[in-house]
């Protein structure tokens, strides 16, 4: 799952980390994340759950993203502005109380049964998200010495992969169990996302009263951190091809996520309550991946892994489109792996040298998280008037510029001679 890229920060509170424990305060932001990766990974069995119970074409079944991930490219900044009005703390509160309002509106959605409901109701909680994103991983840097805030990123990113696992196993049997019964009824969804809201609103009055370092966003450049002189953000071309990886990134993973209950269920001639169990394995596939990565971006130029990535990506998709039955079903999945530390690969690179514009920079990168709508609605439409394999040549399509972006688009003019990330 993609994750909203963090601002730079600083405590107002004393630097002496040896002193403090931060434990419950990570443990809350990981169930934070778990919680949102979980949310977000639900929208996968809405997918096909909708298709069904309201006899949707692909296209309009991919709505459930569209109107999900349009949310960030219409409230990313606004939510950072409020963030910086109200604190980082009263935002997550905020937040996890919008995700629970939108969570609410299920209940009336699945009495009515208007498929226009559910999508306006997925919106709000998609707002709730967004303000979270924004909230949360300034903590996160904060909780502790700077020199290890990277790993406590990844970590926390890791529970929230967990949740992405979870969900479509929680889907596929709470939800597309009922699948049969399902047609002219929206039953299957009401209680489960009750049981969703009231979880959050728990969170959000736990968080409310969880004591928390105050933290600032920071307005000078340290010396690491110097820019290389420029007098626009749009100077740096890393950062101008780095906004359209991200919106080539999240629109692969949301897209392939989004219709590989439905692949997996044509492919192997099942239900889709089965085939949305396969989906675990994918989401899993990036738990373990991100595992991996923490450890091999310490040796490895991060450029390298990004450009093999990607190349693997492509081979992976291009494998399944090309066969049948288990091969072509496990091939996809696996892309999953490849995905795995390209969001954190791609942010790095894009803000790399950029100084006092990183914060900027940090808005630009959530707003292009919106590719999760666009391309997951584009594949939808091909989907309706052509094959499996000529669908998917859309979420190929932007791995070869991730390829482009790891090979070449990174590279700043302004440090050509410096293009790896410092960790």
């Amino acid at each position: 799952m993609a994750q909203a890229p963090a601002q730079q920060v600083v405590s107002t509170e004393t630097t002496n980390f040896e002193k403090q424990n931060y434990t419950p305060a990570l443990i809350t932001l990981a169930v934070l994340y778990f919680m949102m990766g979980f949310i977000t990974c639900l929208n996968d069995t809405l997918v096909p759950f909708f298709k069904k119970g309201f006899d949707l074409t692909y296209s309009q079944s991919s709505l459930v993203q569209f109107y999900f991930f349009l949310t960030y490219g219409v409230m990313s900044i606004p939510a950072g502005k409020l963030v910086g009005r109200i604190g980082y703390k009263q935002g997550m509160v905020w937040g996890f109380s919008v995700a629970a309002f939108g969570a609410l509106l299920f209940f009336p959605a699945s009495l009515m049964h208007q498929y226009v409901l559910f999508l306006a109701a997925l919106f709000i909680v998609a707002a709730g998200i967004v303000l979270l994103q924004v909230a949360a991983n300034p903590y996160i840097t904060v909780l502790g010495p700077a020199r290890t805030a990277s790993a406590r990123l990844t970590l926390i990113q890791g529970v929230g992969s967990i949740g992405t696992t979870v969900a479509p196993i929680f889907g596929a049997y709470l939800i597309l169990s009922r699948l049969p019964e399902s047609e002219a009824s929206s039953e299957a969804v009401k209680y489960p996302y009750l049981g969703i809201t009231a979880l959050l609103v728990c969170i959000a009055l736990v968080v409310s009263r969880l004591r928390l370092p105050e933290i600032r966003t920071s307005s000078g450049d340290s010396a690491e951190h110097k820019p290389q002189k420029s007098s626009s953000i749009f100077s740096f071309r890393n950062l101008n091809f780095g906004i359209w990886a991200i919106f080539f990134y999240v629109g692969a993973e949301v897209s392939i996520g989004s219709f590989l209950t439905n692949y997996i269920a044509d492919a192997l001639i099942i239900a889709e309550e089965t085939a949305n169990s396969y989906v675990a394995f994918f989401w899993g596939s990036m738990l373990i991946g991100r595992l991996i990565g923490a450890y091999l971006l310490k040796a490895v130029r991060p450029a390298k892994v990004l450009t093999f990535c990607a190349a693997l990506a492509i081979a992976l998709i291009i494998i399944s489109v090309s066969s049948t039955g288990l091969i072509a079903v496990w091939t996809m999945i696996a892309v999953g792996l490849s995905n795995s530390v390209m969001f954190a690969i791609i942010f790095s690179l894009s803000v790399q040298g950029l100084g006092k514009y990183t914060t900027q920079a940090s808005g630009l990168l959530s707003t292009a998280i919106v590719g999760g709508a666009i391309i997951s609605l584009s594949q939808g439409l091909v989907k309706d008037h052509a094959s499996w394999a000529v669908s998917f040549m859309i979420p190929l399509a932007c791995y070869v510029y991730i390829l482009f972006y790891g090979l070449y688009g990174y590279q700043s003019k302004f440090r050509k001679e410096e293009h790896d990330v410092a960790h």
